[in-house]
């Protein structure tokens, strides 16, 4: 379930990714089969062993091209391990939300991307995520939860000012926005609550065999109801 549409990244093999904030590192697993050349970083231990394992199975497997590479890293945000203009594309998916000091998060994004790179941000869309959050405190009052809200236009202006050049958007993930209303309304811990548990097991049906009716169904619904907002960025050449 990819939130980022890679072929808008015109990735090629022997690009250099980086997937920050991977997680369980969906993303990064699509660049490798692509034949990137790609560092997912994230600081969950539990997640990079992950990664890695699965990264090892991939090109065990004989999963992705020639010029393909990959390798998960434990990182900080703040700080990356990386050279300036180290990468050739970068994806940051669903972190910024979690993170108080979004811009120099984002000033790092622009120091490790290469001049001619390209970017891709995503967050969770404004109205969807302001519904959890007026359902449920227990949604985004715990530690590491979400500490805002982004508008559209508040994380554009954001990224422009530091330089990068929004060239195309959308939103995605429809038939989850309802299933996080649910959550929220019977409580995100709550096990038991029936009506979550079969709306999620619609979603897994929709993942693991993606059939034309919900596909179709998202695709119609993702203007109105996409949980998430994504940006794809250009970093201007410099001389």
């Amino acid at each position: 379930m990819l939130t980022v549409d890679v072929a808008r990244l015109g990735v090629r093999p022997g690009d250099r990714v980086l997937d920050l904030g991977c997680g369980a590192g969906r993303h990064a697993f699509e660049f490798f089969r692509r034949g990137a050349r790609v560092v997912a970083l994230d600081r969950s231990v539990s997640d990079v062993e992950g990664v890695a394992t699965m990264f090892a199975a991939m090109a065990a497997a004989g999963e992705t091209v020639p010029g393909g590479a990959a390798v998960a890293v434990i990182g900080d945000a703040f700080t990356l391990p990386f050279g300036d203009g180290a990468f050739d594309i970068v994806v940051i998916s669903e972190v910024l939300e979690h993170i108080r000091d979004d811009r120099s998060v984002i000033a790092e994004l622009d120091r490790v991307l290469r001049p001619g790179g390209r970017l891709a941000v995503t967050v969770p869309r404004w109205w969807p995520e302001r519904v959890c959050w007026a359902l449920s405190d227990a949604y985004h009052a715990v530690e590491g939860g979400h500490i805002r809200i982004y508008r559209r236009r508040q994380l554009l202006s954001r990224l422009r000012a530091q330089s990068f050049v929004p060239r195309a958007t959308h939103h995605a993930h429809a038939l989850h926005s309802p299933y996080w209303w649910l959550k929220c309304a019977f409580g995100p811990d709550n096990e038991r609550a029936r009506l979550p548990k079969l709306y999620h097991q619609l979603l897994v049906y929709d993942i693991m065999r993606g059939p034309w009716w919900t596909r179709r169904t998202e695709k119609l619904l993702n203007p109105l109801v996409g949980k998430s907002f994504v940006v794809y960025l250009d970093k201007p050449e410099r001389p």
